[in-house]
């Protein structure tokens, strides 16, 4: 493995949790297994272990991106996340605020709803 495979582990581990990363990575197979590796060495080893902005910062911008291009199924994993970065509720909500400006008031609305779920979830825990 290389040094950014490593420091992305680390820093995926840090923001998404052990649990989820350990469920990922048994769910790995050889057919996988590369996407896996770019994915923990670019969005994790290269952006997310970048220190130009905060994590706080970088949760408000993937949760408002995955709003705006509709890909919906990963925003409670990083709303979860959120909560390890420093991002508030409200700040969230701010984020999802400029989705519905900018990007379409349906998928902000999408998104806050799965945002009510998932903290719904994280209150009962």
């Amino acid at each position: 493995m290389t040094n950014r495979y490593d420091a992305g582990m680390k820093v995926r581990r840090e923001v998404l949790g052990d649990a989820h990363v350990d469920r990922a990575e048994a769910a790995k197979t050889k057919l996988d297994e590369p996407f896996q590796e770019m994915i923990t060495e670019t969005a994790w080893g290269s952006l997310w272990a970048n220190d130009r902005i905060t994590r706080r910062e970088r949760s408000m911008l993937t949760l408002a991106l995955l709003a705006a291009c509709k890909n919906f199924e990963e925003i409670p994993m990083h709303l979860r996340a959120a909560t390890r970065t420093g991002a508030s509720r409200e700040d969230i909500m701010e984020a999802f605020q400029h989705v519905a400006v900018y990007a379409g008031v349906p998928a902000a609305n999408h998104a806050i709803k799965l945002a009510k779920q998932t903290w719904a979830e994280l209150d009962q825990a």
